[in-house]
């Protein structure tokens, strides 16, 4: 592809499967060395072999912080340095409000939320030092909207982006941007864990404007972008990448309303 990422060196969370490891791969397209970080030995030990020299695979915990500090001090030794981390790990419980129990909801905001405050805390020292670094978390369009059988993981989310705007206020003058991503719908196990057709996936997202499921490798492109110095004047903000989701719902039922 091209050089977008040339000389840079990302951590990636979750990133062996799903946008994560879409991700790894559009970032080592670009010229970037990839520290593709999950629990997920197998998956993540296979892509990394699939891409080269240029990724090397670490079984890491985000809910730990010794975890974190290892795995920041391995990468800066393996790959000499560190410019972009990409908190990309998360996990979902389906549940209502009142049948998701106390262990449920601190479950889910440990890896969602507290994972990424420990991530931002490990490589934030090393980019200060620097003077340059880009920090992108990834919440969910249930990070700008509330959403029924949720509740864990769109609180999650939410915290996700309150987060964000503090580690931009805080680090921002010091040369490291951080912004969040917001995907909507996306193919990929979470959210198709029965592994249906993209075609039949899209019947259920008739109402949104685009009115289809994204592809993982779509939302990587918005990581990309604000990993690259293109984007070297983009900081605190919320980029959403749903198919117009939070736009509004597509309405067709009624009478003079345009056809699906």
């Amino acid at each position: 592809m091209g050089n977008r990422l040339a000389g840079k060196v990302a951590i990636i969370t979750g990133g062996a499967r799903g946008m994560g490891a879409a991700t790894s791969r559009l970032f080592v397209a670009e010229g970037a060395k990839v520290a593709i970080a999950d629990k997920l030995e197998a998956e993540g030990a296979a892509l990394a072999a699939e891409l080269g020299a240029n990724a090397r695979f670490w079984n890491h915990d985000v809910t730990s912080e010794a975890a974190w500090a290892a795995l920041v001090s391995e990468v800066e030794a393996a790959f000499g340095g560190l410019d972009v981390l990409v908190n990309n790990a998360g996990i979902i419980i389906f549940k209502g409000l009142l049948d998701t129990s106390a262990d449920d909801f601190r479950r889910v905001l440990d890896v969602n939320l507290v994972g990424e405050f420990l991530g931002i805390k490990a490589v934030a020292p090393g980019m200060i030092a620097r003077g340059k670094g880009s920090i992108i978390n990834i919440s969910s369009v249930d990070g700008m909207k509330g959403a029924n059988c949720l509740v864990a993981y769109a609180s999650s989310k939410w915290g996700v982006r309150g987060l964000t705007k503090v580690a931009a206020m805080e680090l921002g003058h010091k040369g490291i941007r951080v912004n969040s991503v917001h995907p909507g719908g996306v193919d990929t196990v979470m959210s198709n864990h029965t592994n249906s057709p993209r075609e039949e996936l899209n019947a259920s997202y008739a109402n949104i404007p685009l009115q289809r499921i994204a592809g993982p490798e779509e939302v990587a492109a918005a990581s990309l972008f604000l990993a690259s110095d293109e984007a070297s004047y983009v900081h605190g903000t919320e980029i959403v990448v749903d198919g117009g989701m939070t736009t509004g719902v597509y309405y067709t039922g009624f009478p003079g309303a345009p056809g699906v």
